[in-house]
């Protein structure tokens, strides 16, 4: 394992470390669920979608970034900007891109039967942050690609872009509560627990909003941001009705049809 790869793995496993010990120490809400029936399934799926990632695109993403940048394909590898002002753009550009490649999912009924899968989950916790179908995972996967492409982003920009969106998940799906003044100053830059629950309702009005995995100013800027939900944070119906917080809905299997139901 290279160095890069080294310091991927280990910051995301000290960043869910963290919450999960935040979250066994001071939960925000009450799983109805027992912890190992969820996290068996939700932790399957991130190793299933890293294996048919890998299958799909083997070279990965720095792959088709060097790939591009051999033959001279893309935006930034055609102009003269200094190299760090194209890195910033380009995380920002990859990050808008995520924003309207997940409200996309939500508004197109064929992807959200695929996205569904994962707010289906009965409960939101770290673990939620990477229950994604695999479909999904390569789908994102040549969005992503086509965007490295066309616009010839770099491979530190790559990099910089999967670390935070991994680390932005695990945290923004934590099952804890941040204090209200704190709160409401992070969430004025990032997407809080608090906010990102909003998202994660069983109503269409909230959780066709804050589609932020990180920042919260494309929220701002799109029209997509909501500061509360109709009910405390504590009382929000997480999940959908046609799912109910059950083990067998959420196991390995159920996970995997959940796109093919009817």
């Amino acid at each position: 394992m290279d160095n890069t790869a080294l310091f991927r793995v280990s910051l995301f496993l000290g960043i869910f470390a963290i919450m999960a010990v935040l979250e066994a120490w001071l939960p925000a809400r009450q799983s109805v669920l027992g912890r190992a029936s969820r996290w068996k399934g939700n932790l399957s799926m991130v190793v299933l979608g890293a294996l048919c990632s890998r299958l799909v695109l083997p070279a990965s993403l720095v792959g088709v970034c060097l790939w591009a940048e051999s033959i001279h394909v893309g935006l930034f590898n055609s102009v003269n900007m200094s190299h760090w002002v194209v890195v910033a753009f380009s995380v920002l550009l990859l990050d808008m891109v995520i924003y309207w490649q997940h409200r996309l999912f939500h508004k197109i009924p064929l992807l959200w039967r695929i996205h569904k899968m994962h707010h289906a989950d009965s409960h939101v916790d770290t673990t939620t942050g990477l229950r994604f179908h695999p479909i999904e995972i390569i789908l994102s996967l040549f969005i992503k690609a086509v965007v490295v492409i066309a616009f010839g982003v770099p491979a530190i920009a790559i990099v910089i872009f999967e670390v935070g969106l991994n680390g932005f998940a695990l945290f923004n799906h934590a099952n804890i509560r941040l204090p209200q003044k704190w709160d409401h100053r992070i969430g004025m830059v990032i997407i809080t627990q608090r906010l990102h629950r909003i998202h994660h309702s069983q109503l269409k009005e909230e959780s066709n909003t804050n589609f932020g995995f990180s920042v919260s100013w494309w929220d701002r800027l799109f029209g997509s941001f909501k500061s509360r939900a109709t009910m405390r944070d504590e009382d929000i119906a997480i999940g959908q009705k046609d799912y109910p917080a059950t083990n067998d809905n959420a196991g390995i299997i159920a996970l995997l049809k959940m796109p093919f139901n009817r």
